[in-house]
């Protein structure tokens, strides 16, 4: 019998906010894989790290460039799906950490892809930062009938601006070296005043801040600007 592939969505970057479920799955697999920069320390690895509580799981990072240019980078994906299969081959469990939840635009995606029609695999959902950065900024996301609308910063500046003056309700993400652009469209449309910024949400180095208090070259990947038409979604 062949192991199972398990998708943790492992929270925004707060360890406390991982599920029960996928804290019970990450202390009983003995295998845990994670994305990772070329070099360096995974994110993922160190949310997680406070509770393995003795557990030590086969590991094995799965180091990818982190440039829009190369992303997703296929062969990474393709190796780390030969590696997982050999595992579950031998009828090991496998677990993927994903950071906020996996099918959120997460990395997850991709080995879904590769292996769900070769072995079983469950997704766990995760606190997404999407409801962690509404959370962090007081910002409810939208009321009512309101359509909220997730728009994607890298997205060019004619798409943007006919998505922002057609939304209710707005999360910008991946804003990153986008920020500058972003930040003088929503002057342009005179939504400025009606936008919440905020970084690393749920992080230790965490911060919020106004639009203009933001300095353009220095906003992280990990980064998000919520919006709302009225300014409060309860009014």
């Amino acid at each position: 019998m062949s192991g199972r592939l398990y998708g943790l969505g492992i929270g925004p970057g707060d360890p406390e906010l991982i599920t029960v479920k996928a804290l019970r799955l990450l202390r009983a697999c003995p295998v845990l894989a994670y994305p990772a920069p070329d070099s360096g320390e995974s994110l993922a690895r160190r949310i997680v790290d406070p509770h393995l509580d003795g557990h030590a799981p086969e590991e094995f990072a799965i180091r990818m460039p982190m440039v829009a240019a190369r992303f997703p980078a296929q062969e990474v994906y393709d190796e780390a799906a030969e590696v997982m299969a050999g595992h579950l081959e031998a009828g090991r469990d496998v677990a993927v950490l994903c950071e906020g939840d996996p099918f959120f635009y997460g990395s997850f995606m991709y080995l879904f892809g590769r292996m769900a029609d070769r072995f079983p695999v469950e997704v766990v959902p995760g606190v997404s930062s999407l409801t962690a950065c509404a959370a962090v900024l007081d910002a409810p996301l939208a009321a009512r009938n309101d359509v909220l609308t997730v728009i994607p910063a890298p997205l060019d500046d004619t798409d943007l601006t006919r998505r922002l003056e057609a939304c209710e309700a707005a999360a910008i993400i991946k804003v990153g070296r986008h920020f500058g652009r972003v930040r003088d469209l929503l002057a342009s449309l005179g939504l400025s005043d009606r936008a919440r910024y905020v970084e690393r949400a749920t992080m230790a180095d965490q911060r919020v801040l106004p639009l203009d208090a933001v300095e353009a070259d220095s906003v992280p990947y990990f980064s998000m600007i919520l919006l709302h038409r009225r300014g409060e979604a309860w009014r």
